[in-house]
């Protein structure tokens, strides 16, 4: 990854002093959804739309671990079934709270869009992610949304399908956001764009995967408590050194933002 002012044996220099401004920094900041950029698990959310607000238990039953994606096709299917539309899963999914902090983290990145490249990988849905993005006003700050495929058919039925095929054995079946992170600095390089250091927002295991790619002039955000940083602790204390990222814990959204804002501060 590129450093500023690298291979030019001159001290930074301010815009508008002195020289030519150099292209400004450019970071890429990696969000995860369910349980980090919102405060719930939106595949449990939308059971609200359900008859009683549940499921039966032998929909519940047909869960495998792994296999998370094909167990909501028939979470969804049951509640078309059940008469549930796509204004009940739109309403519920709107009205999802954002995580502690996030809109004050989006606030911040907002006013510094052109520092930050955003995109978010998600094990949700695209439906619901725009859906609830939308309606809190931040759709737009995204570059790109990369989640399971999702739509209503001709019945008014939600539907949805997995993401891609893998071989990567630590992740569900239908989603490895290592490889989908992998591809796109691997796209954006070949556009010409590199990022001098990557920012990885997140809660989960699937989000683990990923964030052992960084390199050490990359940061982890984990959110406290939550799975993520209990296998990034772990790791270190099994393979001192092998994490190679910074981890930076938040609880709060606005912890990642003053993180964020001392980085530009450092910066030329």
């Amino acid at each position: 990854m590129k450093r500023c002012c690298e291979g030019v044996g001159l001290p930074c220099l301010f815009k508008g002093v002195g020289m030519a401004s150099p292209r400004p920094p450019r970071y890429l900041l990696v969000f995860d959804f369910d349980e980090t950029i919102i405060n719930e698990n939106s595949d449990d959310s939308i059971v609200r739309a359900a008859p009683g607000q549940a499921l039966p238990e032998h929909i519940r039953q047909t869960f495998r671990e792994g296999f998370y994606n094909e167990y909501m096709q028939r979470v969804l299917a049951y509640m078309g079934d059940q008469g549930v539309k796509m204004g009940d899963f739109k309403t519920v999914y709107e009205n999802i709270p954002l995580s502690p902090g996030m809109p004050d983290l989006f606030q911040f990145l907002s006013k510094n869009h052109e520092l930050f490249e955003m995109i978010l990988i998600s094990d949700a849905n695209m439906f619901g992610i725009e859906a609830n993005l939308r309606a809190a006003g931040f759709y737009s700050l995204f570059r790109k949304i990369f989640s399971n495929p999702s739509g209503f058919d001709k019945r008014g039925y939600f539907t949805l399908g997995p993401y891609h095929s893998h071989k990567c054995l630590d992740c569900p079946a239908n989603m490895c956001k290592r490889k989908i992170l992998t591809e796109y600095l691997a796209e954006r390089a070949q556009e010409e764009v590199e990022f001098e250091r990557v920012f990885y927002v997140g809660d989960g295991a699937n989000d683990f995967c990923p964030s052992v790619t960084l390199t050490s002039s990359d940061v982890a955000f984990p959110r406290k408590g939550y799975p993520m940083h209990r296998m990034t602790q772990e790791m270190e204390k099994k393979q001192p050194g092998a994490f190679q990222a910074t981890v930076v814990p938040w609880e709060s959204a606005a912890e990642v933002a003053r993180y964020l804002q001392e980085v530009l501060k450092k910066k030329c």
